[in-house]
């Protein structure tokens, strides 16, 4: 591969995305299901490189891989904040919020891993145990991670892996957004959302992706002087820098030890450092997260396109059966968080928040995002405050299975992964039922945190990372 097929590949991932933009702003139907731009291009580019008219390069599927990198490191880099004051006086919305969303994720590491092995690998002998752990990297990790997981699979020889987590993150973002747009229409029509009560009222903004001039905010601030080095160029130097050196060192290891960790692991890893370096000293007020979050959005725009487009169809006809078997206990596991569990452990507006989870879910932190800004404008239900605080104690669990998962599900400690987040499953609904957590979901009528009070709405600002 040359750097003009890097070229090409991204002159033609760029058209579609723009494409995908314009079809975005004008058509009715991808705006009433808010299908964001980067997969409508994927999938366009998906329908149109078979007729083999696009001349890619046979390295696109290897994009997904190496962005991801990228992509963590900026998720370190950005560090994170936990503030105890307002932990100590709200610990029972948290707590319980905590829990939910640990439940959200643990319980996709576990039953479809168990349900593959149980069920799946019964009827078809040749399926890999480490099948079910890609519905997760799809739908609870979202493009970014099923490349990551797929690759890291790939290489330890279930070759198709990348193709299918790309094909669960693909459903999962349709799941997401047109499962979440069909239960806010329920929930408004039977009185669960606190915050509106007529669908019809989302802005154009939302609808068509394109920011009205009174609505836009800067993407930064220049923190570099131009004459000495572009601010984006160093914001970029720094994700860089982090994800090669995360590179080298997982190289470094494997070579050394024949033990096979994700560069993407190291790249996170050495961005939190640089974080917690940074933050001590002077040169960390040059830093700017809106900038890091920006480049991180935009390889994640194109990840998410190359990952649809990069999808070999014949690997998807040739598990179509027990993938669409693994989709639908996802699709079962997603819905009965929402409905069932949802209720129980929130509270106060306990739709909103449980749509959140929702969504983020089943792709990307900003289908949850989206889908939040519909149910509660103002942010008056402090999803977003609370996903701030508790954000960092869910990434242990998160990183373990990405990391470890794919190593254990692959020599043979499926068992011991599985249990551990069976374990971890049951242990969020004990620790709710032992705290006075456990709030009862037969009266779903009840009302949204911040309703009656005369209080200011919170700005809303979402955060840039995905996952």
């Amino acid at each position: 591969m040359t750097v003009t097929n890097f070229l090409i590949d991204f002159f033609i991932a760029s058209v579609f995305i723009l494409i995908g933009q314009l079809l975005r702003s004008k058509v009715g139907f991808i705006q009433r299901f808010f299908m964001p731009s980067a997969m409508v291009a994927g999938l366009l580019a998906l329908a149109v490189r078979y007729t083999g008219i696009l001349p890619f390069s046979k390295g696109i599927g290897s994009y997904p891989g190496t962005l991801i990198i990228l992509i963590f490191a900026a998720i370190g880099l950005q560090g994170f904040t936990i503030r105890k004051n307002d932990m100590k006086k709200e610990v029972a919305r948290l707590g319980s919020y905590f829990c939910y969303k640990t439940l959200a994720q643990a319980i996709q590491f576990s039953l479809p891993v168990i349900f593959s092995i149980l069920v799946i690998s019964q009827l078809f002998p040749d399926i890999n145990y480490a099948f079910g752990l890609l519905l997760a990297s799809g739908f609870s990790g979202g493009h970014g991670t099923a490349a990551a997981v797929g690759s890291a699979l790939a290489q330890m020889g279930f070759e198709d892996a990348k193709d299918i987590g790309m094909t669960c993150a693909t459903v999962g973002l349709l799941a997401g957004i047109f499962g979440g747009l069909i239960y806010t229409k329920m929930a408004a029509r039977r009185g669960y959302a606190a915050y509106i009560k007529d669908f019809s009222y989302i802005s154009g903004d939302l609808k068509t992706g394109l920011i009205s001039k009174e609505n836009r905010q800067s993407m930064g601030d220049e923190t570099i002087s131009s004459t000495t080095l572009d601010t984006l160029a160093f914001h970029l130097s720094l994700l860089l820098t982090c994800s090669g050196a995360g590179w080298f060192i997982m190289d470094f290891i494997y070579k050394s030890t024949g033990l096979d960790l994700p560069s993407y692991l190291f790249a996170f890893l050495l961005g939190v450092g640089l974080f917690l370096i940074l933050k001590r000293t002077p040169a960390y007020d040059y830093i700017d997260n809106r900038v890091i979050s920006r480049i991180s959005c935009t390889a994640t725009d194109y990840l998410v396109f190359f990952g649809i487009a990069s999808i070999k169809i014949p690997v998807v006809i040739e598990y179509a059966v027990p993938l669409l078997m693994l989709l639908i206990v996802g699709m079962i596991i997603v819905t009965y968080m929402l409905w069932v569990v949802g209720p129980q452990m929130n509270n106060e507006s306990w739709f909103e928040r449980s749509l959140f989870v929702y969504g983020y879910s089943t792709g990307v932190f900003a289908i949850g995002f989206v889908l939040l800004r519909i149910v509660d404008p103002d942010n008056k239900s402090k999803t977003l405050n609370d996903t701030a605080i508790v954000g960092s104690l869910n990434t242990p669990f998160e990183m373990f299975a990405w990391s470890f998962g794919p190593i254990m599900l692959m020599q043979g400690q499926h068992w011991l992964f599985a249990g551990l987040y069976l374990a971890l499953t049951i242990a969020c609904f004990v620790v709710c039922k032992a705290c006075g957590w456990w709030w009862g979901g037969t009266d779903k009528h009840r009302p949204g945190l911040g309703t009656g009070e005369t209080e200011q709405a919170v700005a809303l600002e979402a955060p840039g990372t995905d996952k």
